[in-house]
């Protein structure tokens, strides 16, 4: 039972000129209590009058899915199977980071039949977005005082990552489709196939100049090449600790999440096969042996329900994660931190054995804010700052060289730039003949 306004101003209406009556005459108590009396029996003939909420029905009805930033309906249905009229409240109890608003429903379900109460959801966090109760309270028809009742009624929503960087994708696909059509590759390497013979133009590499094809027209001719397709790509997304931290007012994973989707799409256009794992110390994602429109339904699926863990990333287990993923060459794409020279020692430690067999390219997230602190010294605080800021990006430098060494590419850039920074590098290694 729950208590209205109306009830509390039915009282104080009563009470106000009893007390001011009391103390003209110095005998308002006998008044006083019958007056709370007559609001009390008011108060439960409403509540008897009231329709009971515990013979609603609820079903409710939503998306399954909705993009993070995007707004998703809730419909709740409402059936009355009570022989009372129900008027009253209904109270969604959705989590927070759902993005419900604070709202309380008003509802007016007749005897046997159906109303429906719909709630605008604006998720702000990736993952289940869950609701299992509602509670609604049922009003009489003076209002006094209420019948509250708190129902099951189980919804979820699942909130994927957002793919904001969705829109450099037509772009990368055009330079895609230079690689493979319009221009072919003009340099010979390693993972290139034949594609067809032209007559030489300066400027063009000596070493791929038919010779036979030179004898046969009388003219110098070379071949040109297009990238292979049906190549490997693995991206590997490190959830550890170092994965929580927020850049830019995002966190790490979530900007690793964007790059992986946009090399996922780009690569699939390029007719390479993607396969992808989110590991710490287990197995926290995997998708594998899946292409075109299924790849990224399962993979946006696979990162919505993953997590940084605040744990140390086990880097000794990775060659063996990716050799059970596959065997032949491929390009093995690490998404983790380089910015702590002592977090990175169990990454230096186990490139040797992925660039032994594989390409393999290091995606790092860089703080716009330590960039923007090295060219601030305008004051005491900003040099100390800038002078921090200018150490900080040292470390980075001096990680990026010590992967090189070790025969890895390493791509950084802010939550806005490393997507398609890392776009960018991929079809680098396509134009080189390297992949």
């Amino acid at each position: 039972m729950a208590v209205t306004g109306r009830f509390v101003a039915l009282v104080a209406f009563g009470v106000v000129p009893i007390v001011v009556f009391g103390v003209l005459t110095g005998d308002a108590a006998p008044a006083f209590l019958g007056w709370l009396v007559l609001c009390l029996v008011l108060g439960v003939l409403d509540v008897v009058l009231a329709g009971s909420p515990r013979q609603l029905e609820l079903h409710r009805q939503l998306p399954s899915r909705v993009r993070l930033g995007e707004s998703a309906t809730s419909s709740l249905f409402v059936t009355n199977r009570g022989r009372r009229r129900v008027r009253g409240l209904v109270r969604d109890a959705w989590q927070p980071s759902a993005g419900a608003p604070p709202a309380r429903l008003r509802v007016d379900v007749p005897p046997a039949e159906r109303r429906s109460v719909s709630l605008i959801l604006t998720p702000f966090r990736r993952g289940e977005r869950r609701v299992s109760q509602v509670t609604v309270r049922s009003f009489g028809p003076m209002g006094l005082l209420a019948r509250q009742a708190t129902l099951n009624c189980a919804g979820r929503l699942r909130v994927l990552p957002a793919f904001s960087s969705r829109k450099h994708l037509p772009s990368r696909i055009a330079r895609l489709r230079e690689l493979d059509g319009a221009t072919s590759v003009m340099v010979r390497g390693q993972g290139t196939e034949f594609d067809s013979l032209r007559e030489y133009v300066r400027g063009d590499d000596v070493r791929s100049i038919d010779w036979r094809a030179t004898a046969r027209r009388g003219d110098v001719m070379i071949r040109t090449w297009r990238p292979e397709r049906d190549r490997r790509v693995v991206v590997v997304t490190d959830t550890g600790r170092t994965s929580a931290a927020r850049i830019d007012d995002e966190p790490r994973i979530d900007t690793a999440f964007e790059s992986a989707l946009l090399l996922a799409a780009l690569a699939t256009r390029a007719g390479d096969r993607v396969d992808y794992l989110a590991y710490d110390r287990r197995v926290r994602g995997r998708v594998q042996g899946t292409t075109g429109a299924e790849l990224m339904s399962r993979l946006v699926d696979a990162m919505a329900l993953v997590d940084p863990e605040l744990i140390e990333t086990d880097w000794d287990a990775i060659p063996a994660q990716v050799r059970q993923i596959t065997s032949q060459r491929a390009l093995v794409v690490l998404q983790t931190s380089i910015d702590a020279p002592g977090a990175a020692h169990g990454l230096l430690a186990v490139l040797p054995q992925l660039t032994r067999r594989h390409v393999v390219v290091v995606t790092s997230v860089v703080d716009p804010a330590t960039m923007a602190a090295t060219r601030d010294r305008g004051s005491r605080e900003s040099v100390y700052r800038a002078a921090a800021a200018e150490r900080s990006m040292l470390d980075i430098e001096r990680v990026s060289a010590a992967i090189r060494q070790l025969g890895a590419e390493v791509v950084t850039g802010s939550p806005a730039t490393l997507p398609p920074a890392l776009a960018d590098a991929y079809l680098a290694l396509k134009a080189s003949g390297r992949l």
